[in-house]
């Protein structure tokens, strides 16, 4: 296994002093005699005819050979130590400078092609997150492209409907009754509720959504929001029931949580056939509360269960007896992220009904 980087600069740092340290020692300690044999030789050539040298003469002569042995010798332990610094830093930067590149390939929009892994723990790590990134941003970018895709089509279908009604009543097909009149605002009202559908999408998911938080009760609000549909499943011929604690005391934006029910509700209401039943658990639990609606009705196949949160996806088999844009759940999912909890689904498999859960923190004692 390597040596974490922290370890290996140490190693790499002590090594260049050391072998800068023993060259300078080596040099002087091989040069230095010689160098002194050589001053004294000198000296006696110098003056033939004296006796033996003085301790000064010795001494100056000594001091000599070590200057000159110390300057050669330092010079030869900086260079040695440049050179081992220049190698040591040449491969400490050689991953770096692999990374600086595909920083500069995102930066210009292509993700493709993986950093290669160095040997240094901390560096893979790095290479690794950018790696991670990369997919990230080219995952980013394929469902922008997907999503302008489908917000074409899904516009495609009321503009082609609008733009055949007003050719219609050019060419004299179509009177401007007010059946006709009504078919167009409803073709226009289905393309604002897109609008305002996207526009909280993009909302929610750059977590821009504006939360007015305040202290409420989940319990009351799941209990608001089925009274409110309750004709309508009463004219759909279902038995909609609530069970719920009496107290659940969260903090959120409750106009927020009551259109995240309301879509559940929906749902609910339309995947239900006549005769069906729809219920609303409200829960506190630990440190969460949760709003699970359940309903039996057409159910989910296990590999439509996450899928349903992604935008304009239908589960095959579901019934598309509404107006909405497809991008309810998506929103849902959403504003409870938002909020620090999460929208969940489950099911037993198609034709036993689902269960979609709403999970929020609760709020801590005063």
């Amino acid at each position: 296994m390597s040596a974490r980087l922290p370890l290996r600069l140490f190693a790499s740092h002590t090594a260049v002093a050391v072998v800068g340290a023993l060259v300078a020692y080596l040099t002087v300690r091989l040069l230095a005699p010689h160098l002194f044999d050589q001053r004294m030789g000198m000296m006696s050539d110098d003056m033939p005819g004296m006796g033996p040298a003085t301790g000064a003469q010795v001494h100056a002569a000594f001091r000599t050979a070590l200057d000159t042995a110390l300057l050669v010798g330092t010079l030869a332990g900086v260079g040695a130590a440049g050179v081992l610094a220049a190698v040591a830093t040449r491969r400490l930067l050689r991953p770096l400078d692999a990374v600086r590149t595909a920083t500069r390939r995102i930066a210009a929009g292509r993700y493709d092609g993986d950093v290669p892994l160095p040997t240094e723990p901390e560096l893979a790590a790095l290479a690794t997150d950018v790696n991670t990134l990369a997919h990230a941003l080219a995952d980013t970018e394929a469902r922008r492209t997907r999503l302008l895709g489908e917000v074409a089509h899904e516009m495609r279908t009321p503009l082609t409907a609008l733009d055949g009604y007003v050719e219609g009543l050019i060419d004299g097909v179509f009177t401007a009754s007010p059946d006709t009149l009504a078919s167009l605002s409803e073709e226009l009202r289905r393309l604002h509720r897109l609008a305002d559908d996207l526009s909280s999408l993009s909302r929610a998911q750059e977590q821009r959504l504006d939360l007015h938080l305040v202290d409420t009760d989940l319990t009351d609000l799941a209990r608001r929001a089925a009274a409110r549909l309750t004709p309508q499943f009463d004219d759909a011929h279902l038995t909609l029931t609530v069970d719920a604690d009496p107290v659940v005391p969260v903090h959120a934006d409750p106009d927020r949580i009551t259109q995240v029910l309301t879509n559940l509700l929906g749902n609910a209401l339309l995947a239900t056939s006549a005769g069906g039943t729809v219920t609303v658990t409200a829960r506190g639990s630990g440190s969460r509360g949760e709003v699970v609606v359940t309903d039996t009705g057409v159910g989910l196949a296990g590999q439509d269960i996450e899928r349903v949160f992604e935008r304009f996806y239908r589960a095959p088999g579901q019934p598309r007896r509404s107006a909405g844009s497809g991008v309810g759940l998506t929103i849902a999912r959403g504003i409870a992220r938002g909020h620090g909890g999460d929208v969940t689904a489950s099911s037993p498999g198609r034709g036993q009904g689902a269960s979609f859960t709403l999970v929020l923190p609760l709020r801590p004692p005063s």
